[in-house]
């Protein structure tokens, strides 16, 4: 009975110490991913504005701390007490979203290049804090696009 014993307890000590390890996880790296993104074709010649979600799984938190566009300048805003206001650094929580949305932070361009038009790529880059640089391909979409996600 004693050789069944042994590996048993060998086996339970493995998965105790199995069960440690994730709780490890929490601190583990940012990992951040974007998705949603999009562009409503702009009205004007020299503006436009963008939207899409950075979630972030990992256990640490991120920051968005600049934004880049081949297409021209571009300046995360976020709406605070009804107004609109440059946000230098946005947080990302750890096991949370960054969400911008019409009505809400979002993203501005400004002093396009060329106006992009419905059907068009415009390619973004966002620099984090912890995760680097992520590159997004955002889809210019009609003036009026209404997404399912609500943003």
């Amino acid at each position: 009975m004693r050789r069944v014993v042994a590996p048993v307890a060998v086996l339970t000590g493995v998965l105790v110490l199995a069960g440690c390890g994730s709780e490890s996880g929490k601190d583990s790296a940012a990992e951040v991913s974007v998705s949603g993104a999009y562009m409503p074709q702009p009205v004007s010649e020299s503006m436009a504005a963008g939207y899409l979600t950075v979630t972030n799984k990992g256990g640490t938190k991120d920051e968005l701390t600049s934004v880049t566009s081949d297409v021209g300048d571009v300046t995360a805003h976020e709406t605070v007490d009804s107004s609109m206001q440059e946000a230098k650094d946005l947080p990302v929580p750890a096991h949370g979203q960054l969400v911008f949305r019409s009505g809400g932070n979002h993203l501005m361009f400004e002093k396009l290049k060329r106006k992009p038009m419905q059907g068009e790529t415009v390619t973004v880059k966002l620099h984090f804090t912890e995760s680097g640089t992520v590159t997004v391909k955002m889809p210019v979409k009609s003036a009026t696009y209404n997404p399912k996600t609500g943003h």
